[in-house]
């Protein structure tokens, strides 16, 4: 049984989760971020072909991101998968150590089959958390389809109680990310509040 990466917070109460991710002990590596555990970072799309400087991407990496979920459709943006060996190597890392997976939803939306489609997502988020692998989630705007993935990983994970209380720890992380000020809520839309608010894991997880 893997050790507790959380610390509890005392009896679980409808205003205090039970258990709070330790995501104020480690930096964002780039403003449009924020840890919702220790090991799995939400955020923006991390990859532009217009930045000439360092990419988020080498940001990531250096914060220690080994595991990389996309849940971008492939035609939405111009793909980085491609790039990824060379900013691995840049950043001096053994391609090896590194995965790619891509999960796509629809922007603003559920993904199709959605029960079936989250299960696939949450087993790649457990393998990773079991081996202690670092992982980062993102969409476009690392706001709706992200923040849809992260709620159900809290519950998965046994951080949250249930998808209510998954939604308050959302809650409370996205107001330290920069881009909450135009975007105030994440998930994003209705449908997405109400499947992490009605989300239930099968076998809950202790990571």
């Amino acid at each position: 049984m893997p050790t507790s990466l959380y610390k509890s917070t005392g009896p679980a109460s409808p205003s205090r989760p039970r258990k709070l991710p330790l995501s104020s002990l480690r930096l964002r590596p780039i403003p449009n971020s924020y840890w919702a555990t220790p090991l799995l970072l939400a955020c923006e799309y991390p990859w532009s072909p217009f930045e000439t400087s360092t990419q988020k991407l080498d940001k990531l990496l250096a914060a220690g991101v080994r595991t990389f979920i996309d849940l971008t459709e492939p035609e939405e943006l111009m793909p980085y998968k491609p790039h990824l060996p060379r900013h691995v190597s840049a950043a001096g890392l053994d391609a090896t150590t590194i995965s790619y997976h891509q999960f796509p939803i629809p922007d603003r939306s559920l993904p199709h089959r959605p029960t079936y489609f989250m299960r696939l997502v949450l087993d790649v988020l457990r393998e990773n958390a079991e081996q202690g692998r670092v992982c980062a989630v993102h969409c476009r705007g690392g706001i709706g389809r992200t923040g849809l993935v992260i709620g159900c990983w809290l519950v998965e994970a046994g951080i949250a109680r249930d998808g209510e209380e998954a939604l308050k720890i959302i809650e409370r992380e996205w107001r330290t990310v920069e881009k909450c000020k135009r975007f105030p809520h994440s998930p994003e839309t209705g449908p997405q509040f109400e499947f992490v608010r009605n989300f239930t894991s099968p076998a809950t997880v202790r990571v």
